[in-house]
């Protein structure tokens, strides 16, 4: 699935990306848009966008090659954009956040820009360039927007001043216990990372949303997530990253306690499984298997709502 081609050469898709839109039949359909939407600077509506955000969902990569999601909270304005080609960040380093060791200077990250209660969503990844410990710039690689499908409605809320960490250690595991699985059979979202080290030497970095009923996430007696894939833009930054290197980062968020549930592990990707009917919209399956698993409790200082009637 993944020989590379003549026109694999010139394609804005890597060659993870490319197998996943053949395997649909896409590919030809999606090289206009992936020139046209996916961008080496932020355009100014992007531009706008990060500053008004209250946190932040990152995609790092730590010495060992093991990805991790995490999200971040600082009062909005903590990021801003002096160039369509650069984003500030002022994020302290947060020593119990294992994202944290993939953020030196040089290091390449992906960021994902989401308002859950305006389901608006961009995504950019990038190198960090960093001098100092409460902040770093990123050096824009790819910049573009997602739809706001299967995003669910929420607002947030500040409960204590973002620049003043929780007191409760990180719980460091090798499975799953019943906290964790809580989290994770009760979730209509959850991040992940994962990422490519492309053919010109550079390391690409992606991060995303996935969301969907609640419940949506399946997890064996074996302790391997089962996730479906639903119809979405047909980029499969994801997916396609999967095919070339099958390592993810995953982070579940306790919306009411700021509790934050984060693994990184190994990924199968499962195009034709018989499984996939039984997920109510489900064009694909893939499965993750943890290998390290960090709960913070209260890790985060924001809350969210619901609207009412949900």
């Amino acid at each position: 699935m993944l020989e590379q081609t003549r026109q694999d050469a010139t394609s804005p898709w890597h060659k993870g990306e490319l197998a996943m839109q053949r395997s649909v039949g896409v590919a030809e359909r999606m090289d206009g848009p992936g020139r046209n939407f996916v961008r080496k600077a932020m355009p100014e509506q992007h531009r706008a966008f990060f500053p008004m955000l209250p946190f932040v969902v990152l995609g790092a990569v730590d010495a060992k090659g093991d990805v991790w999601a995490t999200v971040r909270a600082e009062r909005p304005g903590f990021m801003v954009s002096p160039e369509p080609e650069i984003l500030d960040v002022r994020l302290p380093r947060d020593a119990a956040d294992p994202a944290d060791a993939g953020m030196e200077d040089g290091d390449a990250i992906g960021m994902l820009g989401i308002q859950l209660e305006t389901r608006r969503r961009n995504r950019l990844n990038g190198v960090i360039r960093r001098t100092d410990p409460g902040a770093f710039q990123v050096h824009v690689g790819q910049s573009f927007g997602n739809c706001p499908q299967y995003i669910q409605l929420r607002s947030s809320a500040f409960v204590r001043d973002p620049d003043v960490p929780t007191a409760m250690p990180p719980l460091h595991s090798g499975q799953l216990d019943d906290r964790a699985l809580g989290m994770i059979e009760g979730a209509d979202t959850f991040f992940v990372a994962s990422y490519v080290d492309r053919e010109n030497g550079e390391r690409q970095v992606d991060v995303s949303h996935r969301g969907g009923n609640a419940g949506f996430v399946r997890v064996g007696a074996d302790g391997v997530l089962t996730v479906p894939d639903f119809p979405g833009n047909r980029f499969f930054n994801t997916l396609g990253n999967f095919l070339v290197n099958p390592k993810a980062g995953l982070v579940f968020i306790d919306f009411e306690t700021g509790d934050v549930l984060q693994m990184t592990g190994r990924v199968e990707v499962l195009l034709d499984s018989p499984e996939v009917a039984s997920f109510q919209r489900a064009e694909r399956l893939w499965r993750f298997t943890p290998e390290e698993i960090v709960l913070r409790p209260d890790a985060l200082p924001l809350r969210w709502r619901l609207p009412p009637g949900l």
